[in-house]
């Protein structure tokens, strides 16, 4: 992913992410068990750099749907994309703490519950109008509208002051924004909480020209040519042109804020992952994310050089456990859904070796996740032991929840004697996708529960999130994976109403496990630790959602780039990367 990208796409979910002479990088980062890869977290090169040049980027997967915008977008492919063009409103250090190194400055009042947010003067959007305090507050205005059709209202918009009345449409104006001048916009909240210092946590981070919003009907908007064919931010680059789901062609944007950028043109080109290690060794991209599964083909290339670090993402086995209440929006579990027998789920857990399926699927860069708070947010994680393999644990879960054979065709009855077989929605994509799910299911068999492939095989990656977030009946178990963003908080996957609540999970133990980690108490470390584990110790229980991998993101980087980095607060940018040589080196 792009530089600008590490800056803003953790925000909302997914992390990723330079001839000549010595190459310098940052310590390695940690090896699990002294069987990782010997992985730098960032390359520089020295040389002389060419004047502009075409920078080749590789996104890697399946086509993108072109939702084109910081409010909109949901994919990842669409994320990466929007990140090239628009930048989030501030940075964030090493600990996803929001500071000054971004475009606004934040100041804290946590005596008045509110903060200040101040933008500079005299920057300009790439079409020449004035940047100004209206393009902080529009995106309020627009995700905050009765007839918002994104996922974004959730954290950063929910607990501003008088939001609720205006999301109801009983308000005119959101009684919370403070238009101090210009430049300046005083945010008031009604819920005031540790997540307001997290990078994505309660503070919006999203900036658009006000003098293009304002003229677009909310309930079109997410299919307006704004958001389709002309997007539009403060990033690096401009679009040039699009070739819906296949590339797309960005040139600088000469009012970028931070400088001029270095190359001439960016190339992005979506690229099939059992493709792109040929393609990068051939020298047709200069930057590509690495699939893990493929690490042994490309451990040793001498014309890339291989960057990583680890991701603010997990995989997980989810259950569909409810449907979304149309007209609210809030999850409404089903409990007549054998899917909400938490033994099932417990059992389904312990059946699969995660361990097993790191070392052998991703050549150990992909490891057993020990719970939905990743090891990135410190203290707050806490390990757990309910996704262990132990096979032999989930058929006594199993027998003593009442699950029999009682037909003895060597699957369980439900405890009402009732046969049942969970339909299992997994994405294509990589070359392991299928041997991976097929894993799950012989394993899932082995202790006597039918499993079988929505529509007898792996789905697109578009078509999937579609069908789950439209809650396809056909869908009982489903495996994907969550970009965390730099804000622990996993209201907007699990809360009752969070955006993102695909399983429809909620029960009022998990109401108010979430309410103390979003309360004001949580500003106690103690407290905010103790809130966490106790809702991890919870989902441990409970298992909504079976946490499967952490993972590495791999990075190939061509020789002729000067430098790139996939730390976490990283501040490179476009107006530092440059090209070495006119053409990419190839092997």
């Amino acid at each position: 992913m792009n530089l600008t990208l590490k800056k803003s796409v953790a925000l909302f979910g997914s992390m990723l992410m330079l001839s000549s002479a010595a190459l310098s990088a940052a310590a390695p980062f940690a090896q699990a068990e002294g069987e990782m890869p010997n992985i730098e977290l960032a390359v520089s090169r020295e040389g002389d750099a060419i004047e502009g040049g075409e920078f080749r980027y590789a996104l890697v997967g399946d086509p993108f749907s072109g939702i084109l915008n910081p409010m909109y977008w949901s994919g990842k492919p669409d994320g990466t994309l929007v990140d090239f063009f628009s930048e989030s409103l501030y940075g964030y250090d090493e600990n996803f703490l929001i500071d000054d190194s971004g475009f606004a400055k934040v100041e804290f009042h946590d005596d008045e519950k509110a903060v200040t947010i101040t933008i500079p003067q005299d920057v300009k959007w790439p079409d020449g109008e004035p940047v100004t305090i209206d393009d902080v507050i529009a995106p309020y205005e627009i995700v905050g509208h009765p007839e918002y059709t994104g996922i974004r209202y959730g954290k950063g918009y929910v607990d501003v002051k008088g939001m609720e009345a205006y999301k109801k449409g009983d308000a005119d104006t959101i009684e919370g924004l403070e238009r101090v001048d210009d430049y300046t916009l005083k945010v008031h909240y009604e819920n005031y909480n540790n997540s307001i210092r997290q990078a994505g946590g309660a503070i919006a981070s999203v900036i658009q020209p006000a003098h293009i919003v304002k003229d677009i009907d909310i309930e079109t908007f997410e299919d307006s040519d704004f958001v389709r064919k002309n997007p539009m931010g403060l990033g690096p680059f401009k679009v040039e042109s699009i070739t819906p789901g296949e590339a797309i062609t960005f040139v600088p944007n000469e009012n970028y804020w931070r400088g001029d950028v270095t190359v001439d043109k960016l190339i992005v080109e979506v690229v099939n992952p059992t493709a792109v290690v040929q393609e990068l060794k051939a020298g047709n991209y200069d930057v590509a994310t690495l699939p893990a599964d493929q690490y042994e083909t490309f451990k040793d290339a001498t014309n890339f050089d291989v960057v990583g670090n680890v991701d603010n993402a997990y995989n997980y086995v989810g259950f569909k456990l409810g449907t979304a209440d149309e007209e609210t929006g809030e999850a409404k579990p089903d409990e007549s859904k054998v899917t909400w027998n938490k033994a099932l789920r417990q059992a389904m857990a312990h059946a699969i070796d995660f361990d097993a399926v790191g070392e052998k699927f991703y050549q150990g860069l992909r490891f057993r996740a020990e719970s939905p708070i990743i090891p990135l947010f410190g203290d707050l994680h806490k390990a757990q032991d309910g996704n262990v393999y132990d096979e032999e644990l989930a058929n006594k879960i199993l027998d003593d929840a009442g699950f029999k054979d009682v037909d003895g065709d060597g699957f369980r009855e439900d405890p009402n004697g009732e046969a049942f077989t969970l339909q299992f929605a997994a994405m294509a994509g990589s070359e392991v996708a299928e041997p991976e799910t097929q894993y799950y299911m012989e394993q899932w068999k082995n202790i006597g529960i039918n499993v079988e492939l929505v529509d007898g095989r792996l789905l697109e990656f578009n078509a999937f999130y579609d069908r789950l977030e439209e809650d396809d009946p056909a869908f009982d178990v489903y495996l994907a994976a969550w970009g965390t963003g730099g804000d622990p908080n996993p209201h907007t996957f699990y809360g009752r109403d969070g955006s993102m609540n695909y399983t429809r999970w909620a029960t009022e133990e998990n109401d108010k496990l979430l309410e103390a980690i979003g309360s004001s108490d949580a500003f106690d470390e103690d407290f905010r630790v103790k809130a966490y584990g106790d809702w991890q110790d919870y989902m441990n229980e409970e298992m909504p959602i079976i946490p499967t991998l952490y993972r590495y993101t791999l990075t190939g980087v061509n020789k002729r780039v000067s430098n790139w980095d996939t730390q976490i607060g990283s501040n490179l940018n476009w107006t530092e990367i440059k090209l070495l040589d006119d053409a990419p080196a190839k092997e």
